[in-house]
């Protein structure tokens, strides 16, 4: 038997090892540029729903002033949004939420202005954007789950290792829910609603 009927055996399974190794590579790879294209679509949506927020207190302007601070406060989310991390996402998702609700307040308290229909219009727009912040975050958590789960098994978490690939945050807008769901009812407990100060228009 010649040294190439020797080697044959133990080359095969080093190219099946190879093989299986770029394959686990590619996977996490996929997984982690679908975590980024989500996250992106996510930052989108949230954009968007900021702008709609931004539509909303022009609506309502002529009933209540607002202080410059609010739409100040859109603008900087909105421009922090762009390098946004899932951490960063969450912060952002609550000082929105505190902004729609203030908002949201100052209508309430103006019966003609609740059934306008530039308000009521816009905040049927907010929704579907809040649906869809929802189902892309549910997607975005989904591919973390896979890709963190490949991470903490072998060989796949050796393959990452190797890589230099390390686990990903969920995205978290835990405290929004809780709070929206009733579960989160004491000031302690509940993320701040960002103050917005109003005086009577003329």
């Amino acid at each position: 038997m010649d040294i190439f009927s020797l080697a044959l055996p133990a080359l095969l399974v080093v190219l099946s090892l190879a093989v299986y190794f770029v394959s686990i590579f590619n996977r996490l790879q996929r997984l982690r540029n679908g975590s980024q294209a989500t996250l992106s679509q996510i930052r989108v949506a949230m954009k968007k729903r900021l702008d709609m927020i931004e539509q909303l207190v022009d609506s309502v302007k002529s009933y209540a002033r607002f202080e410059r601070n609010t739409l100040e406060d859109i603008t900087r989310l909105r421009t922090t949004l762009e390098d946004a991390g899932p951490g960063e996402l969450g912060r952002i998702n609550g000082a929105s939420q505190g902004l729609l609700g203030s908002v949201q307040a100052v209508a309430e308290s103006y019966p003609n202005l609740k059934t306008s229909e530039a308000v009521t219009s816009t905040m049927a727009a907010i929704r579907d954007v809040e649906d869809e912040i929802a189902r892309q975050r549910y997607t975005y958590n989904n591919i973390i789950q896979e890709f963190n789960t490949l991470l903490d098994t072998f060989p796949s978490g050796m393959v990452a290792s190797t890589s230099g690939l390390g686990k990903l945050d969920y995205l978290n807008f835990e405290e929004d829910e809780l709070r929206r769901s009733g579960y989160l009812t004491t000031e302690e407990l509940e993320p701040r609603r960002p103050e917005v100060t109003w005086s009577e228009g003329e």
